[in-house]
């Protein structure tokens, strides 16, 4: 073995050495139940409480407990439309409310006109835990 394929061997380890561990799939996904609730959706060009800056046409939400950058399948529940969402801010901030969506997610969703709608929370990925 020649000293350049030691050092590089050598530097592959140490690199390796200080690199986080990876996240199974059952820990990148968040620990929570099925919840039901209102949602409504909003479209600012601000910075959202990850630091990015919100993207109404992406597919994201705010939540008050989940963990940011998780991501939920949110249902309208008056029309069976669902998709998947990552949670990249905080909110809402409005009594009964469980979840606002981006403006595109509530498009995809069908509830722009009206504002708001009852929506059920699931983990991405996993199976629904009860129904609303």
């Amino acid at each position: 073995m020649n000293l350049a394929t030691m050092m590089m061997g050598a530097t592959a380890l140490v690199a390796t050495a200080f690199l986080p561990p990876l996240a199974t799939e059952a820990e990148a996904r968040p620990h929570m139940k099925t919840a039901c609730g209102g949602a409504s959706w909003y479209a600012l060009r601000s910075r959202t409480a990850s630091g990015e800056m919100m993207n109404p046409s992406a597919m994201t939400a705010a939540h008050k407990t989940l963990p940011l950058g998780s991501s939920v399948k949110v249902t309208n529940l008056r029309n069976g439309k669902a998709v998947i969402v990552r949670i990249n801010d905080r909110g809402p901030f409005i009594k009964g409310r469980l979840i606002d969506l981006s403006k595109g997610a509530a498009q995809k969703l069908g509830f722009i006109g009206a504002g708001h709608t009852r929506v059920q929370i699931d983990p991405a990925g996993g199976t629904s835990t009860r129904s609303c």
